[in-house]
């Protein structure tokens, strides 16, 4: 009936017109759909692979259907695989309408989708298959993924809580025994005394009072000294691992920053002995003042987030006070969620675990596995701390304009790209320092590579050794074995061809086996020097 209706809607009205010649023009409208369609719907649209869509409906093609209503049944069906093509037609829509075409609309609803339309019109490939997965938007399964892990780690949390209770004591924030390491704060206090040492050698360096080598070698005393005291306090008096392991790392940055203070200060005389002697210095040289060396901008680089010198950095206008109370008070939140973790789930585990190199090897896989968790969790929340919020914090305070403090290296796909990502303040110093400085005097670029490790390996080694009264050497050990690492993660990278396969082969051999590992060695070596073991 619906073609009917169209049909006569078409016939003209005339009633001279005669019923032979009514019959050939209805004969004829056909003929003309035909040949529109023809012509116009034949030639078929090619996908994204190259493929044509099905070819129009036979029965617009038989004459049964208008060109125009057949049109209109592909656009619609069109419109219903993609929603986006309603905003596209609109305007012609409108245009259409504007000309006096009302019965358009009613026409194209009755003939719509209809049954004899061709449902599926292109080659398409399912939201998850390998071709089409990584196009897709993944938020949703994002935010399941989340909701799934609060859930489950909700449920060990009071599960934790019912069978053992709060194990946090206050001990674990503040105890007597925090009042005998007051030599080390002393200790701590007076690392100052070392880069004012520095500051008055490169004083008399710029006047010229002291030679170029003894310049460097007052330097070296000042840098292995300023290393050498924090380690003979911590020896000498019984103090607390941590407080030993805060006085390490601050009198390591102190070493740091006055090896590249000294080592800065004496390229800017070399720059300036050339500039003086007529040597053309290279364009891309950006050299500083060797003059412009002044109390005030080693102050700034002592108390900045940064481990290489230079008189001047990039400074940002004001300091924002509502952003840093912020910072502070998620800060101590995720400080007091370190302490949760360790205390309430990695102390008991630790505590009842056995010797990973001594006991059944299934017992340590199994207490390794279990630690590697809570583990992976700490270990979060302290990159987070320290690298997102206390650094920026500290920027924030000095107005300091580079905070680059970390690159994406949770998507690191070898431990070499974990390396070079995760702390730039340090990565930043081995390549300014020591990497670039290896090569310049010909040293080829993998022994260059393996110095920069070493010196990585004795300073983790100090920091963890020295305030456990201990030198088991498994910090030395654990950095120096990042160099075949290196080499095993390049070269599976470049089989697999995969970055997917790259990061989860970075993330099992560093959190889930590397980290508890050597939780477990330090400790039972350190309750076995105590005679608790």
């Amino acid at each position: 009936m619906a073609i009917a209706d169209t049909l006569e809607s078409t016939t003209p009205s005339d009633s001279s017109l005669s019923d032979l010649d009514a019959t050939r023009f209805l004969r004829r409208r056909p003929t003309s759909a035909t040949t529109a369609v023809t012509e116009s719907d034949t030639i078929f649209r090619p996908d994204i692979r190259g493929t044509h869509t099905s070819p129009p409906d036979h029965a617009a093609v038989n004459g049964l259907l208008p060109a125009k209503s057949f049109q209109e049944d592909n656009e619609r069906n069109d419109a219903v695989e993609n929603p986006n093509l309603m905003e596209t037609e609109k305007v012609s829509g409108e245009m259409a309408e504007s000309r006096g075409e009302a019965n358009s609309d009613v026409s194209a609803v009755k003939f719509a989708y209809r049954p004899s339309a061709p449902a599926h019109r292109r080659v398409k490939e399912s939201p998850l298959s390998s071709d089409a997965i990584f196009r897709q938007s993944h938020a949703g399964l994002f935010n399941l993924c989340i909701v799934v892990l609060v859930a489950v780690n909700s449920r060990l949390i009071i599960e934790n809580l019912m069978k053992y209770g709060l194990l946090i004591q206050t001990g674990f924030w503040f105890s007597s025994r925090s009042l005998r390491d007051w030599p080390l704060l002393m200790c701590c206090l007076s690392l100052p005394v070392f880069p004012l040492s520095a500051f008055l050698v490169e004083k008399l360096a710029s006047q010229k009072d002291i030679s170029e080598p003894v310049i460097i070698f007052l330097h070296i005393i000042i840098t292995t000294t300023a290393v050498l005291y924090p380690v003979f306090m911590i020896l000498r008096f019984d103090s607390a691992v941590l407080s030993g392991v805060t006085l390490m790392l601050f009198a390591c940055i102190v070493w740091l920053k006055l090896v590249s203070y000294a080592h800065t200060n004496h390229d800017m005389r070399k720059i300036s002995r050339s500039v003086d002697q007529g040597d053309v210095l290279p364009s891309s040289l950006d050299a500083e003042d060797p003059h412009n060396d002044s109390f005030k901008s080693l102050v700034y680089f002592m108390l900045a987030p940064t481990l290489c010198y230079q008189p001047s950095y990039p400074r940002t206008a004001h300091i924002r006070k509502g952003w840093v109370v912020r910072q502070f008070i998620k800060l101590i939140i995720f400080t007091g969620v370190m302490g949760f973790i360790i205390e309430q789930y990695i102390n008991p585990i630790v505590k009842n675990s056995q010797h990973p190199l001594k006991g059944n090897l299934l017992y340590a896989t199994e207490r390794i596995l279990k630690l590697s968790v809570p583990n992976l969790y700490v270990w979060l929340c302290m990159f987070y701390c320290f690298f997102h919020l206390w650094l920026n914090i500290l920027a924030e305070l000095l107005c300091f304009g580079d905070r680059e403090f970390y690159k994406d290296w949770w998507n690191a796909k070898t431990v070499e790209e974990y390396w070079r990502m995760w702390n730039m303040p340090v990565h930043k110093w081995m390549v300014r320092h020591i990497y670039f400085p290896c090569l310049r005097n010909g040293i080829p670029k993998g022994v260059a590579v393996v110095i920069a490790f070493l010196v990585s390996a004795v300073f983790h080694e100090l920091c963890i050794a020295v305030p456990c009264h201990m030198f088991k050497l498994w910090a030395f050990i654990g950095i120096m074995f990042q160099v075949p690492l290196v080499l095993i993660t390049n070269y599976l990278q470049n089989m697999f061809q995969n970055s997917m396969v790259g990061n989860m082969i970075f993330w099992f051999i560093f959190s889930i086996l590397g980290q508890p590992m050597s939780v477990l060695l330090y400790y039972h070596d350190l309750m076995n020097r105590k005679g608790i073991d």
